[in-house]
């Protein structure tokens, strides 16, 4: 019965989600053709707020959980596990004071309003994963980027989500490179928990009542450990959180 009563609700949310996305796209355009970067960035911030508030209508909600400070003048590499797409509206809105810039697969920069022109205009890092010695270069050079900027990275080191929900071994390669240049910076891991629940159905219809838990831990600092030793202990603790 609940996923009969979903259909109808989930038409008004995607109603609202395509309006948004479309609007938007013009919207960053503009932003950034007049205001430069900060304004494309206000203008995916709000974005990133409106599609937030979308999953109320679904009575879903996303808890983040901060309870450790972030330090502030160094740049920051927040790895977190993947789940959904619904992943990362969360980390753009909640951790939005930080810059964050995502590394991303190379599809993805094309064909999807707002999202694609984001993730090529943004700043962020679009990767060919077929092409792993030129990806790791180009995470290298994103990073001194960063470094510069004093901005923060997010970075899923699963490389792909996981749909039932259970964790995935951590992919090495790209936090490697981010550690080999980023040695002032923090590692933050961030939990995310039952995101993976709207795909259940494969987004038709999106289930009631999930509550997506986006939980954050304390702060690494990345020269502190071998790094290595830093990803093994980076995963346990996302591991231990979901």
């Amino acid at each position: 019965m609940k996923k009969i009563l979903a259909y109808p609700l989930n038409i008004v949310y995607y109603l609202f989600f395509g309006f948004f996305i479309t609007v938007f796209d013009l919207i960053q355009i503009i932003s950034l053709k007049i205001g430069g970067y900060i304004a494309q960035k206000k203008s995916v911030d709000y974005l990133n707020f409106l599609l937030l508030k979308c999953i109320y209508l679904l009575g879903n909600r996303v808890v983040f959980q901060k309870k450790f400070e972030f330090p502030k003048n160094v740049p920051l590499i927040f790895v977190s596990n993947h789940q959904s797409t619904y992943d990362v509206p969360p980390l753009f809105w909640y951790l939005r004071k930080y810059h964050p810039k995502f590394i991303s697969k190379i599809e993805l920069g094309k064909g999807i309003p707002s999202i694609s022109f984001n993730l090529r205009k943004g700043k962020h890092l679009l990767i060919d994963r077929n092409d792993s010695e030129g990806s790791i270069k180009k995470i290298e050079n994103f990073a001194r980027m960063i470094d510069e900027k004093c901005w923060s990275i997010v970075i899923f080191p699963e490389g792909t989500r996981s749909r039932d929900g259970k964790p995935k071994k951590f992919r090495k390669g790209g936090l490697l490179a981010l550690f080999k240049i980023l040695k002032r910076a923090y590692v933050v891991p961030i939990s995310i928990s039952n995101s993976w629940k709207f795909a259940k159905h494969k987004y038709f219809p999106i289930p009631f009542g999930i509550k997506i838990l986006v939980k954050t831990y304390e702060p690494i600092k990345v020269s502190n450990f071998p790094s290595n030793k830093l990803i093994d202990k980076v995963e346990k603790i996302i591991h231990s959180g979901i």
